[in-house]
């Protein structure tokens, strides 16, 4: 999971005239629809294309918005367009398996040499028992704080949020941590005090449990209290909290590692050496499981290239060089251990976050939960409304407009 962003305007129109773009029907050409960051993107191409040179194959990148993928994807794929392969997000995948959007891999190698993985990276490749997707990279939500303001004001890096509340005096009062207003971010708060979304064993919508909302008044206690910040324009929350950091402004924010580069681009971070990384305050799980999966197209014209290109841009030599130039985490074991990457200190920080990460509900609908968790958490912060008021709005909600068959608590 990475912040939204803006589709461009040129974008748009190269969808709307190629219909969302994509294949071209030649089966010895893979079109990539990469949904990776501008700081990403470069080194994901090039990655591309010498897979394409050295398979025999062509391919052609097409880079697409991370906030505009998905339904540009299923608009395309419905109609028997779009790439031979995408970048998805790991909460899109049972979605467009239960859409049969994207195809079957169970039987073939993609699905059946999965040895090297991270265990929690193949979760959110699996629905109904098959394989739909290969893990791409995978991530973490991390506390990364400044090293020379905490050093300064004699303190450590809080292991808990009451922890944090009694050094945030020594850093500035709310200046101590800026919170991203926005519902991924809320989810290490529900998970530090035992809450969830949903259970789906049980089909019940707990998002409203006593857990829950003792998790999401936390983060709404630390900003009563002066112990932090957030930015009530929720759709500029993320840049808020970026420039607050990467100016000096904001001792310490929740962030994951597609962050790093653009923190280390800013004159505070010239030096990597001041970017500090500390697990979120709170339980020894709470960060939610992130990343990306590549999945290839329903009715894709260029299957067997396909294949081949997936197998590639996921090997063991190519997530090591993601990882060892963009700080990315590897979803291949034997990637760690590559010597570049063992000593890239944001991978080597990160590595134990990644192996800690709380599950989340691979359900089809996992990606629509989030949207209007974004309302409740941010009616929270804002004091709009009473926690409880807010979660018991958004389980009724999520019960007449998302998950129809779930009870709720």
């Amino acid at each position: 999971m990475r912040p939204k962003a803006t589709v461009t305007a040129a974008l748009v129109a190269t969808l709307a005239l190629a219909g969302c773009g994509g294949s071209t029907g030649d089966a010895n050409e893979v079109v990539y629809w990469d949904t990776s960051g501008s700081a990403e993107s470069a080194v994901f191409g090039e990655i591309a294309q010498e897979c394409g040179r050295t398979g025999g194959y062509r391919v052609r990148v097409e880079t697409v918005a991370f906030d505009q993928a998905l339904n540009n994807y299923k608009t395309a794929a419905q109609g028997g367009q779009g790439p031979d392969v995408l970048r998805a997000d790991v909460g899109w995948v049972a979605q467009l398996a239960q859409a049969g959007l994207v195809q079957d891999l169970t039987g073939t190698p993609l699905a059946t040499d999965t040895a090297d993985f991270l265990p929690n990276t193949l979760e959110s490749t699996r629905f109904q028992g098959k394989t739909y997707a290969v893990p791409q990279v995978t991530d973490a939500l991390a506390l990364f704080y400044n090293k020379r303001k905490l050093d300064a004001a004699g303190v450590a890096p809080p292991q808990s949020w009451d922890e944090l509340k009694a050094i945030a005096p020594k850093l500035g009062g709310e200046n101590a941590l800026f919170l991203n207003n926005d519902e991924y971010y809320a989810l290490p708060f529900i998970y530090t005090h035992g809450g969830d979304l949903v259970n789906p064993d049980a089909r019940m919508i707990t998002v409203n449990s006593p857990e829950a909302v003792r998790g999401v008044q936390v983060a709404k206690d630390l900003l009563d209290a002066k112990a932090a910040r957030t930015s009530l324009d929720q759709p500029n929350s993320y840049t808020s909290m970026k420039t607050a950091f990467t100016t000096g402004e904001t001792a310490m924010v929740i962030d994951g590692p597609w962050a790093v580069s653009e923190f280390t681009a800013s004159p505070e971070f010239a030096d990597p050496a001041n970017l500090g990384i500390a697990p979120v305050p709170g339980s020894a799980t709470p960060s939610p499981v992130g990343g990306h999966d590549y999945v290839i197209r329903q009715g894709s014209d260029a299957t067997e290239a396909a294949q081949k290109f997936v197998s590639c841009m996921s090997s063991s030599a190519n997530q090591a060089k993601v990882a060892a130039e963009l700080g990315l985490l590897p979803t291949r074991r034997s990637a760690y251990d590559d010597p570049a990457v063992a000593a890239n200190p944001i991978v080597t920080a990160f590595r134990p976050l990644a192996a800690t990460t709380h599950s989340r509900a691979w359900i089809p609908q996992n990606a629509e939960l989030l949207e209007p968790l974004q309302t409740a958490y941010g009616d929270v912060l804002s004091g709009r409304k009473p926690t409880r008021a807010a979660l018991d709005e958004l389980a009724r909600t999520y019960q007449s407009t998302i998950l129809t068959d779930y009870a709720k608590r």
